[in-house]
């Protein structure tokens, strides 16, 4: 299997020397695990490319570099052109033919005289210089020269262009000509192979690549600003280090001897989630406590985890459609101003506020209306007004609407009262978004009212993190699942459909790990599983001190266990470690505790990893329906209420009762210190609506 042991990606340029300040539209090279290079011309680019062919070979390394121009020409093109159906035939005729400086080239006579070669017109067409040719036309008249507008691999790649067409926005047919000439002149003079014209035994291999198989991750780096090319050579340069070998080998089996092919052409969802923007992993100490706490405040643990957690997941580019629910990963600014041209909020006549008299007013209609989506073509002179209807666009002058209920109309003429104020009955242009302004932040859960916002300000696709993945995992050997036959000492497993059903209430994709026995090979194994499967691990049970705590146990062992011996009711001890990179949240076994710990534990700190934040549930005050006298020391959430106004508490506080969570509404809160409630008393009630339920 061929391996390699570094990755170079170029975006060339056929245009001239582009100055010492990086710029979009010139050469940029990456190698994975750097930063992106900007080279201002292909002398600078050509000197580059040795020097990194030359340090590989030195260091005995394996390397590939793709570039993202054709290597081939449509089946055919090699022996109109040279007698032979060798693609190096071309690029030796390309190299003693192009005359190539960083402050030009001849790549436009040079197209011209191969036209003259073929019969009818072209097939290389777009002239870019002053100076006409006689067999290289301007625009698109090319007919009867014979070649095949597109190679097979083109044809396949969405929104690829031909090589014939030799400049303009997105043309490749300059980047051909000068690339080749520079890669011919590399692989005769160093140990190279060309893919997929010749076998990769060579320490160094060049491909040809196409940032557009990517798209969607590019797309969401630009949003965060920098210049594309950089974006694409980088993430490029990411995917093709990331892939699998085996995936990669797979990939290089082409079978293209004349024309050429794009890499990675047809795994394009694989190099996306290869080039996924990913933020760093977490630390392992960063659970650590510090030294000398034990008993822990639920507001310090809130704290630690806030200043400790951030987003783990990456981002891609979603579908409007497809957003809702989804977290937004850039400022969303607006395309085009909403709305986008002064239009009539109401069914009415218009014309110029300034035809307007004090009394009554008599104005000449002109013929014809506006309508939304059907302006008037025209202009309606002062004195006049025109007939429109709600949404329409304002004709040229036009600025004020009187409504239809306000006036008279024959056909003719048109009859209102005096006195409206300029605009009355109008919208103005970006009143409500003006382009470029941020429509919405970062950060921010898509509902449909922020889909309606993305979408009317021209929006049809939005970069996203991606969906956090929560793997759930429940330990015992008294666990049975639900439904099934349960032995002496065993019960129903009632953590495991809560807790993937809190995940996906959430917004995350639950991934389900099943039961784990009380067995720490096994559990490691799961763990393992878990690890590479999700974002984030949810445990219940085992995560205290005892002889059968595996969970706390092995995370322990993997030098990355914290047990948070917080000062609450229910629920006290929370494991938090690290395995695998992952972070894990090892909840308490008893339902009752592992679903408030959700609540206040992880449900925020999930929120910070994916992306959207922190979120601090929204509670209010009101008044008791109970009464209670409370210790200091424990701060403690009673399943709770509203009746009448008031709050009512389930009637026992015992953690066992898991009747008492579909009987409550949410959770009153009661503060860390002593205190005694008499009914009527103020206590804070948080519904489990504000807990995102």
């Amino acid at each position: 299997m061929i391996r390699f042991d570094r990755f170079v990606v170029v975006d060339w340029s056929g245009g001239n020397d582009t100055g010492p300040k990086p710029r979009k539209d010139a050469i940029w090279l990456c190698e994975h695990g750097a930063e992106p290079e900007y080279l201002r011309n292909r002398v600078v680019a050509e000197d580059r490319l040795r020097a990194l062919i030359d340090d590989a070979q030195a260091l005995g390394q394996r390397l590939l570099i793709g570039f993202d121009f054709p290597f081939g020409y449509p089946a055919g093109f090699a022996r109109a052109l040279t007698g032979q159906d060798d693609p190096f035939a071309v690029w030796d005729w390309v190299e003693r033919n192009l005359d190539d400086t960083p402050k030009g080239n001849n790549r436009f006579a040079l197209a011209d005289r191969i036209n003259a070669q073929f019969s009818g017109v072209g097939p290389f067409w777009f002239n870019a210089l002053k100076q006409d040719f006689t067999h290289l036309p301007r625009k698109d008249t090319r007919t009867g020269h014979g070649m095949s507008e597109h190679r097979a691999c083109d044809a396949m790649a969405k929104g690829a262009f031909t090589c014939w067409q030799m400049g303009g926005a997105g043309a490749v047919g300059g980047q051909v000509f000068t690339g080749l000439a520079v890669l011919n002149r590399l692989r005769s003079e160093m140990q190279v192979a060309v893919w997929p014209f010749q076998k990769l035994d060579a320490p160094v291999a060049f491909v040809e690549i196409w940032p557009g198989l990517i798209n969607s991750s590019v797309k969401s780096a630009e949003a965060l600003g920098g210049i594309r090319d950089a974006h694409q050579v980088r993430l490029l340069a990411r995917a093709l280090s990331a892939l699998p070998p085996a995936r990669l080998a797979e990939m290089l089996d082409v079978n293209a001897p004349e024309e050429g092919w794009i890499l990675g052409l047809g795994f394009e969802d694989e190099l996306n989630a290869a080039a996924g923007l990913r933020p760093p992993p977490l630390r392992n100490d960063c659970f650590a406590l510090p030294a000398g706490v034990d008993w822990t405040p639920v507001d310090d643990a809130l704290a630690m985890l806030r200043d400790r957690l951030h987003t783990v997941v990456g981002q891609q580019d979603v579908a409007l459609t497809d957003a809702r629910g989804r977290v937004l990963a850039a400022d969303l600014l607006a395309k085009r101003a909403n709305p986008p041209h002064p239009n009539t909020a109401v069914d009415g006549y218009g014309f110029a506020h300034a035809a307007m008299a004090d009394g009554d007013n008599v104005l000449p209609l002109v013929q014809g209306r506006s309508a939304a989506g059907v302006p008037y073509d025209g202009k309606v002179p002062e004195g006049h007004a025109i007939r429109v209807l709600t949404g329409a666009d304002l004709p040229d002058g036009v600025d004020t609407v009187v409504l239809d209920e306000d006036c008279t109309a024959d056909g003719a003429q048109v009859a209102f009262r005096g006195g409206l104020r300029r605009g009355a009955n109008t919208r103005k242009a970006g009143e409500d978004m003006a382009v470029g302004q941020v429509a919405i932040p970062a950060g921010t859960k898509l509902r449909p009212p922020e889909l309606a916002l993305a979408a009317s300000v021209g929006h049809g696709t939005v970069p996203v993190f991606e969906r956090l993945r929560v793997a759930v995992l429940s330990t015992g050997d008294e666990l049975v699942e639900a439904g099934a036959q349960a032995g002496a000492g065993q019960i129903y497993d009632a953590n495991r459909p809560m807790l993937c059903s809190l995940a996906e209430a959430w917004g995350y994709e639950a991934v389900d790990m099943g039961r784990a026995p009380d067995d720490r090979d096994a559990l490691r194994a799961i763990l393992d599983d878990a690890a590479t499967k999700a974002d984030v691990i949810l445990t219940s049970g085992g995560a205290s001190a005892g002889d059968e705590d595996h969970m706390s146990a092995l995370l322990r062992e993997a030098g990355a266990m914290q047990e948070w011996r917080i000062a609450l009711k229910p629920g006290r001890p929370l494991a938090l470690g690290m395995w695998n990179g992952v972070p894990v949240f090892g909840l308490p076994g008893n339902p009752v505790a592992a679903f408030v710990c959700s609540l206040i534990f992880a449900r925020p700190a999930m929120s910070a990893l994916s992306g959207a934040g922190w979120v601090t549930p929204e509670g209010f005050d009101v008044p008791a329906a109970f009464t209670k006298r409370k210790k200091p020391g424990r701060r403690e959430y009673l399943r709770a209420r509203l009746r009448n106004g008031k709050a009512e508490v389930f009637a026992s506080e015992g953690s066992g009762r898991v009747s008492g969570l579909s009987w409550a509404e949410g959770l009153v809160e009661l503060g860390d210190e002593a205190a005694d409630i008499a009914e009527g008393d103020l206590v804070r009630f948080i519904p489990y609506g504000s807990f995102g339920l």
